[in-house]
This record gives structure tokens, sequence and C-alpha cells, in this order.
């Protein structure tokens, strides 16, 4: 099967080469990091180590950076996508555990869950709250428990990404992604994981933004879950 690493890159001079050659020792995958217009070092240190990368003409967040690289897998007909973070918390070593429910046609989304096992990093206080409020939203909506809503760190058929080609959120996408996937009938499994604090960067999500973040994701699951489903 052809598998592909995902890496959205936005300002992660500190942690990217380190990453993809991590990546390259671990896994043996394909990778492409998708550069979203990064004001760092970032786009050189990709040149200069003769990293396979994508730049986005502009600026176009988290969600379009990954939306880039489901359609380089699509266009290029990989049979799996496994988006990793450009800032070092995801271990590359549980790459092989989140696609084998896919190579045993058990699963068209796999999710990495810090949550299920609670191993490693656990996030600060106030994000675990905020998705634990996002695991009661889903079961209620949907039936289905999801414990890592937020995790990045996924495996896709290429069932599922077709249809993150179609459709993908730009901001703090992976929630809305995940009940998307639902909605449409996909069958998604969690597995745990454990991962890392960031290697470098900083997040997107600042105090003062987490009851934006908040009010965004939870309406974005309500609409994934109750809007017509796609045909893919």
């Amino acid at each position: 099967m052809k598998i592909l690493i995902i890496i959205p890159c936005y300002n992660e001079q500190d942690s990217i080469a380190s990453l993809c050659s991590e990546i390259k020792i671990k896994t043996g995958c394909d990778l492409i990091v998708v550069n979203d217009c990064s004001t760092d070092n970032s786009e050189q240190i990709l040149v200069d180590q003769n990293i396979p990368h994508l730049n986005l003409p502009i600026n176009l967040g988290i969600g379009g950076a990954v939306q880039t690289g489901y359609r380089y897998a699509l266009k290029n007909n990989y049979d799996i996508a496994i988006q990793i973070d450009g800032d070092g918390q995801h271990d590359p070593q549980w790459v092989e555990k989140l696609i084998e429910p896919i190579k045993q046609g058990d699963a068209d989304l796999v999710i990495g869950s810090r949550y299920i096992d609670k191993t490693g990093f656990q996030s600060t206080k106030l994000r675990r709250t905020g998705i634990k409020l996002f695991e009661l939203l889903i079961r209620l909506l949907s039936g289905k428990k999801i414990t890592d809503a937020t995790s990045g760190f996924r495996a896709a058929n290429r069932k599922a990404i077709k249809l993150f080609t179609i459709y993908y959120a730009t901001d703090y996408p992976e929630p809305e992604s995940n009940t998307l996937a639902i909605r449409n009938r996909l069958n998604v499994k969690e597995l745990p994981v454990t991962m890392r604090e960031r290697q470098g960067g900083a997040s997107s999500i600042t105090p003062v933004k987490s009851v934006y973040y908040m009010f965004k994701v939870s309406l974005g699951i309500i609409i994934s879950l109750i809007k017509p489903r796609v045909k893919i």
C-alpha cells in the first residue's frame, strides 16, 4: 500500500528537520510538508535539507494546509494518509499501529488519542476540559465516543482522504472533520498513543482565544453532524 505522511508547517523551524528525519528512520514512509507561508526559517530548512514540500502562495491556516496534503495524496494515488503535526508532539513510532486497522479493513479513519491510556503529555487543564466537553457533545449527537477529538495524529484511507478533499474546516479542523466522517458513515476508530510536549513554536489556542475556540468548534461539530451527506 502507498502511504503518505502529511505535515502541516507554520513557523516550525525548531522541529521540522528533526521530525522529518525521525519519520524516515521510524516509518520509511513518503512524506510531504505543506509550508503555510511560514515567516521564520522553515522554508529554507526544507530546501537545504531536501525535504519534500509544497509552498502555499498565501497563508490558509491549519485546515487549508492539511487539506492541501490530502489533495496531494489523492492526486498521487496514496492508499493511506497520516497527519502528523509539525511541532514534534506526535511520535512517528505509533504510525504502524494507527494504520493497522485500515490495512485490515476495520476502519476508514483512525485517531491517535492521548486520553485512553493517559500516558505522556496530557495538555493543559483548560484544554482537557474543552476536549471533554467535545467528547460529550459528539456522543450526545452521534452516539460515538471520541475521547480526543482535537488530535491531529490521524490515519485516513482513500475514502476518508476523498471526503477531506471535498470539505475540510479552516480553523481548528480536527473535531469537525472527525464528526463529518461519522456523519458520512465512515468507520472511525480511536487507538491509544503517547504524545510529547511540542518541540518548538507556539499553540494558536491562547487563553484569550479559548472562549472563541470552544464556541466555534462546538458549532462546527453540530453543523457537520446535521449537514447533508457527501457523495464519495
